[in-house]
């Protein structure tokens, strides 16, 4: 009897061990946390979205490639792609530095607008809210519901306030309003490679008011390549 409430006894407890280690938001959250911790990286993202689901603004707005290195300290340093111009920019927490057809200029600087459609004070106002690959995977993963791990990705879906959230950070006027997101829907895939973060991929539909218009948003980032980067680790 005693043998067996004591092997009963293990075997719950081996149970419950077993079900904290494959845990799939705990395992994800230390493999962004080895990322953060690596000392520097670089990374590149690619958006995409069906032809007007992109956001608004048009062509000069919609985002494109974005290649970037990051620092243990904070400093970021972004090369983006707009139609076919290529942008610098570096950042550290809210502030930085926008390279301009008139040179450089502080974030701040460039997002004074003379209420005219700007690309430079929008992409200015875009990256005051703008989260190093680490930082943003780990504001997705408090975003997400449940996470599943399946055929080598860990998946599940966004919170409908986590697709508002996430859809409401784009550009906008100091002061104004976050605007009203309709019907929010999204998901959310991570990779992980050697105990880190690899790769991740989030989708966010809704339906919102741009400047007086009314648009319908459907769009895909992927954020991958996590690789060391030789200065930014010197840096670090």
């Amino acid at each position: 009897m005693k043998k067996n409430i004591a092997f009963g006894v293990f075997a719950l407890v081996a149970s419950s061990l077993l079900a904290a280690d494959s845990d799939p938001k705990a395992e994800v959250k230390a493999a962004i946390k080895k990322l953060a911790d690596s000392g520097g990286y670089s990374w590149k993202t690619t958006p995409s979205a069906p032809r007007g689901g992109g956001g608004g603004g048009g062509g000069r707005f919609r985002p494109g490639l974005t290649e970037g290195q990051a620092a243990k300290d904070g400093v970021t340093h972004l090369s983006m792609t707009r139609g076919e111009n290529t942008i610098e920019a570096y950042l550290k927490e809210k502030k930085g530095a926008l390279k301009t057809e008139d040179g450089w200029k502080s974030l701040e600087e460039a997002s004074q607008s003379d209420g005219q459609p700007n690309p430079t004070t929008f992409l200015a106002r875009m990256l005051s809210n703008f989260k190093a690959p680490a930082a943003e995977a780990e504001d997705l993963l408090t975003k997400t519901k449940d996470l599943k791990k399946d055929e080598g990705a860990y998946s599940g879906d966004l919170t409908e306030e986590g697709v508002k959230q996430l859809l409401a950070r784009g550009p906008r006027r100091p002061g104004a309003d976050a605007p009203n997101v309709e019907d929010p829907k999204g998901s959310v895939k991570f990779w992980v490679k050697d105990g880190v973060l690899s790769k991740y991929e989030y989708k966010v539909q809704g339906k919102m008011n741009f400047n007086g218009n009314d648009i319908n948003i459907d769009r895909t980032t992927i954020v991958e390549r996590f690789e060391r980067d030789a200065f930014f680790a010197a840096l670090s």
